[in-house]
């Protein structure tokens, strides 16, 4: 019997609403695989579930979607998979595969997908059942820590790049340098783009500054420069127009945010022009898979601040009052979580 965080009911985290529990999944049935989890990133998306934001799909429910584990047994019908093998277990868990989204290569839009924390099971807990063909191999170059950021907030920043329109040498624009933004700045960064990130935090302009922008300021401060593309990550509606203000005729602003509060009213000349809004919902294995081959490249470098699973409420604490550098990470007992200075990646 293993340990797990379970969210019996939403609540404000500073009322701890995670309860440690004795845990047992059960064995994988015919698909699945059990993993045994080392590492969980602690998404703003966890944030958003326990306390109500996302409405919870089902209670009880152990949070969590970014998973990095091996697997320690497999169902029937599991042909990728051995016992042993390294897995990271994302956001998406599953997808009907029937349906004109999932026909179309758009698994991210089934009707009937499943997701990771949300309608089953995830990774705070020592072990989780999954589904095997949604699981994905890990680079050997990304210890597990390092590993977990990249299963959301990585991947989900590079497909809104992508949504964005972005192409090698643009200028494009972040709303928001938090964990995701962190990342998807280092891919940018990589294609040669001129980098534009508009923040509240003074430290974040600096850390934007030193891995390559051009400019760092305030969400209220327009570009020296029209930009091509821009991505928002900041839950605020706001931004979504301090970002139109800033795009050129022909550009994209993508938005990267699965709760946002309300869009303040605006000019149809900010979109005039063919200017264009899109959002950005979940990713697809393909993306997954693209990112992950893309990171082990660059090599991108993952910032981490690592707590217990036991001090999973502390850890969304501090991801709510922004004092969290970079990304936080749950670790198991089988895994030490011993000095909590950040980690630079694997290299």
């Amino acid at each position: 019997m293993g340990r797990a965080q379970l969210l019996r009911r939403a609540a404000p985290v500073d009322r701890r609403p995670l309860d440690d529990v004795e845990y047992d999944p059960g064995a994988p049935g015919a698909g699945e695989i059990a993993v045994s989890v080392a590492a969980c990133g602690v998404c703003r998306t966890d944030l958003q579930l326990v306390e109500g934001d996302l409405e919870p799909r089902r209670l009880p429910i152990v949070p969590g979607h970014q998973v990095v584990g091996r697997v320690t047994a497999v169902g029937v019908d599991v042909e990728r998979w051995s016992v042993g093998d390294r897995v990271g277990i994302a956001w998406l868990g599953g997808a009907c595969g029937a349906c004109a989204a999932c026909r179309a290569g758009n698994e991210n839009l089934c009707p009937d997908a499943e997701f990771t924390g949300w309608d089953r099971d995830g990774g705070y807990a020592d072990t989780m059942i999954a589904r095997a063909d949604f699981a994905l191999a890990i680079p050997e170059r990304f210890a597990d820590v390092d590993a977990a950021p990249l299963l959301c907030g990585g991947v989900i920043g590079f497909r809104s790049l992508k949504r964005s329109g972005i192409t090698p040498g643009g200028r494009l624009g972040l709303y928001g340098f938090g964990a995701s933004a962190l990342l998807a700045a280092q891919v940018a960064v990589h294609w040669g783009c001129e980098l534009y990130v508009a923040t509240r935090s003074v430290h974040e302009r600096e850390r934007a500054l030193e891995i390559g922008a051009s400019w760092a300021g305030g969400y209220d401060e327009l570009p020296p420069v029209p930009l091509d593309a821009a991505v928002t990550f900041a839950p605020v509606g706001s931004v979504v127009v301090d970002a139109l203000r800033a795009v050129a005729p022909g550009g994209t602003v993508a938005i990267n945010a699965i709760h946002l509060d309300e869009i303040p009213a605006f000019d149809y000349d900010l979109l005039w022009r063919e200017r264009a809004l899109c959002s950005v919902a979940n990713f697809t294995r393909r993306d997954a898979e693209e990112f992950l081959d893309l990171a082990a490249e660059i090599p991108i470098r993952t910032v981490v601040q690592r707590a217990r699973l036991d001090e999973a409420n502390d850890a969304l604490a501090a991801v709510a009052s922004g004092e969290v550098g970079g990304a936080a990470v749950l670790v198991t007992s089988g895994l030490s979580a011993a000095g909590r200075a950040p980690s630079t990646g694997s290299r």
